[in-house]
């Protein structure tokens, strides 16, 4: 493995906009994937696993619930704060970032703002200290992007529920404790429930033979009569905008996450242009490749840009799901894009494990499909400027 060498780019003095705090907090993480990822990624690729001892240091960055206030073991960071944990985990990898943005925003937040006390005082600090890991059930094997079709779904038996169906493309399925699951009652409507590793008729066969997101664990849940006690049911918010708040804040990450892939390309692109010669001179000195340096950092920019404003919106209480969508979509489709132009700078070497952007390539083919395809989004913005629902 090649020393991690990053150097975070910061062509507009964006750093200015930041905090003390949110500094410290950017600066904790980014030494840690430094020092714990970047040395054992790619041979986890390589082998398809996921780090299982990378999650103490997670929990440790506070990568697990920053947001969630300190009373439920969180680190009551702010919204930005959580964005620059996840930006800097995924300049690592993909795959871990999704691991910490699931267990953040799709197990924790549901419980924190959904959920009662009790269950709050249950989950949610063994949650933070990563002691258990969690995963988020809504996707399906036929409703993708429709997740109002689903059709797992609950019956009320007296004491318990009794619940039945399947999710696929579970990512932290294979070993999580606990499950967030959204399911339909016998009206129709969708709720929340907690579902627990242990209970019988649940079980989380793992997803093979992927070519991207690989040092990730991705699974299906699968609920054959599973008894649920009264007391797992979220009770504090149901229906689709339930599970689609939780997505608000995953998308919100994930807009955070891609510009750290799109600036490690980036930084590895650089260097290299610098280091390789060819026709007597490096190779960074054509015109071609400056070209090609130059819109990438412009992007990179624009998408700093848009987060920074975007968190202060969240941090207000005053960005709307739309915004969130367009970052989302605008960020990670940069982030491919540098991706495809940092691998052909390298050549043949772009391929290789010796350097990160393939595999940064191939795990943001799934970051652009998942939480909201690519497509999905722009009809999302569409709605929004038009007031014209291309969804029916």
């Amino acid at each position: 493995m090649r020393p991690d060498l990053f150097e975070a780019p910061d062509y507009y003095n964006l750093d200015e906009l930041l905090t003390d705090e949110h500094k410290l907090v950017r600066d904790a993480a980014r030494e840690w994937v430094k020092r714990e990822v970047s040395p054992i990624i790619e041979d986890y690729a390589q082998k398809a696993e996921f780090p299982m001892q990378i999650i103490n240091g997670l929990a440790e960055i506070g990568a697990f619930g920053p947001y969630i206030p300190m009373e439920y073991g969180g680190a009551g960071l702010d919204q930005i704060s959580y964005g620059l944990i996840m930006q800097e985990i995924e300049r690592g990898d993909s795959g871990v970032r999704s691991t910490a943005s699931v267990q953040s925003s799709l197990v924790m937040y549901p419980i924190w703002k959904y959920g009662n006390e009790e269950q709050r005082q249950k989950y949610l600090p063994k949650l933070a200290s990563g002691e258990w890991i969690g995963c988020f059930g809504l996707t399906e094997p036929d409703h993708g992007s429709n997740p109002g079709g689903m059709v797992t779904n609950f019956k009320d038996m007296g004491d318990h529920y009794l619940l039945n169906g399947a999710k696929m493309w579970i990512s932290n399925a294979p070993f999580a404790q606990v499950a967030v699951v959204w399911a339909k009652d016998e009206t129709g409507r969708i709720h929340g429930l907690i579902v627990e590793r242990g209970m019988e008729g649940f079980t989380t066969p793992e997803t093979h033979n992927k070519w991207s997101l690989r040092a990730s664990a991705t699974g299906e849940l699968i609920f054959d009569n599973v008894k649920v006690p009264k007391e797992n049911l979220l009770p504090n918010k149901s229906g689709l905008g339930a599970p689609l708040g939780c997505l608000d804040s995953a998308r919100y990450g994930i807009a955070w996450g891609a510009i750290g892939a799109a600036m490690d390309c980036y930084d590895t692109a650089l260097r290299y242009s610098k280091e390789r010669i060819q026709f007597g001179k490096p190779i960074g000195q054509f015109q071609l490749q400056q070209k090609k340096l130059a819109e990438m950092i412009t992007e990179i920019t624009k998408a700093q840009l848009l987060t920074w404003r975007l968190g202060v919106l969240r941090n207000d209480g005053k960005a709307t799901s739309a915004q969130i969508s367009m970052a989302k979509r605008n960020n990670v489709d940069m982030a491919i894009n540098i991706a495809r132009e940092a691998r052909q700078m390298l050549g043949g070497m772009g391929i290789t494990g010796e350097y990160s952007i393939m595999r940064h390539s191939m795990n943001l083919e799934s970051v652009i499909t998942y939480e909201g395809t690519h497509d999905i989004h722009l009809l999302i913005t569409g709605m929004d400027v038009t007031g014209l629902n291309a969804f029916k």
